[in-house]
């Protein structure tokens, strides 16, 4: 049986904390709950992916792959931030 690899536990603690900061960070009555906790999963993807990404004996197809996901969940947690940055705007009283 093998142990716990020390930096798996290190990226499991730091995409949950990373998880955490996104969905707190947003007003529950603006984004949906569905919507952070998708933020909060590309968060976890794109953390995961960098690992994969830079491990030592990644195959190339594993680096592509990682590079994929990196490049879609980066895609998906910006479009994510800039909707929930233009619904904000909409609620801001207009200049005077």
């Amino acid at each position: 049986m093998s142990s716990l690899n020390p930096d798996y536990l290190f990226v499991f603690i730091l995409a949950a904390f990373v998880g955490f900061q996104l969905i707190k960070k947003v007003s529950p009555l603006l984004h949906s709950p569905l919507m952070s906790l998708t933020n909060a999963i590309a968060a976890v993807v794109i953390v995961g992916a960098i690992t994969i990404t830079g491990e030592e004996g990644a195959t190339p197809l594993a680096k592509t792959l990682g590079f994929i996901a990196v490049f879609c969940a980066t895609v998906n947690l910006v479009s994510g931030f800039m909707i929930t940055d233009r619904m904000l705007k909409m609620f801001k009283p207009r200049g005077k």
